[in-house]
């Protein structure tokens, strides 16, 4: 592994290290997402099934999001929102409630049965940033962020 170093000349000039480090940076973010998609239908749903859930549950000051919000999280259209919600409900992971502040939104939240499969990919995801973790700050810091 090459030595860390800060980053002295303007963010513009990329040399051989810069290259070295941001493929090293992307290969290790990339095992982290091929481990978690594995995990995902390993616990019988598919990688978006598993972030939506995600989303949801860790959505900040609540325990439930709207359509919209999820699809902001999810960076997907409104529509493909509303459809990957259609799946998750008949699936048995969501349950769909009216706002009492806004009738014309809809809450989304877990249910039992979802909450039981994000512990379990949880904790496998916490193991495996474990793992993996102990590279991320060096390649950070040999690209300068630290």
């Amino acid at each position: 592994m090459m030595k860390a170093r800060r980053r002295t000349r303007p963010a513009t000039e990329v040399d051989e290290s810069d290259y070295q480090a941001l493929a090293e940076f992307r290969f290790a973010l990339r095992r982290f997402l091929a481990f978690s998609e594995e995990a995902a239908r390993a616990a019988g749903l598919t990688p978006q099934q598993h972030q939506a859930l995600l989303a949801i549950r860790g959505y900040p000051t609540r325990d439930r999001v709207t359509v919209s919000e999820l699809a902001e999280r999810l960076m997907i259209r409104h529509h493909s929102a509303v459809e990957l919600i259609d799946r998750l409900s008949r699936a048995g992971l969501i349950v769909r409630a009216g706002d009492p502040a806004d009738r014309r939104r809809v809450q989304i939240a877990l249910t039992a049965k979802a909450q039981r499969k994000l512990k379990g990919l949880a904790a496998a995801h916490l193991e495996e940033l474990r793992r993996l973790g102990s590279a991320l700050p060096g390649l950070l810091e040999r690209l300068g962020m630290t």
